[in-house]
C-alpha cells in the first residue's frame, strides 16, 4: 500500500509540474495536464494517502 501511495503521488505531482512548466512557457496542453493533475490528486492521491494513514493509526 505505501508503494502504491508513492508512486501515484510521483506520478500526480509529476503531471501537475509539467502542466505548471507548460503554463508558463505558453505551450498548449497546459491546460488539460493542469486539470488532469488536480483531479489525480484531489481523487486520486489525497484520499489513498489518508486511507493508508487512517489503516496505520487503526
Amino acid at each position: 500500500m505505501k508503494r502504491t501511495v508513492y508512486l501515484l503521488g510521483f506520478i500526480t505531482f509529476f503531471i501537475l509540474s509539467t502542466g505548471i512548466m507548460f503554463k508558463i512557457m505558453h505551450w498548449p496542453m497546459a491546460g488539460i495536464l493542469m486539470v488532469i493533475g488536480f483531479l489525480l490528486l484531489n481523487f486520486g492521491y489525497l484520499p489513498t494517502y489518508f486511507y493508508q494513514k487512517y489503516k496505520a493509526a487503526v
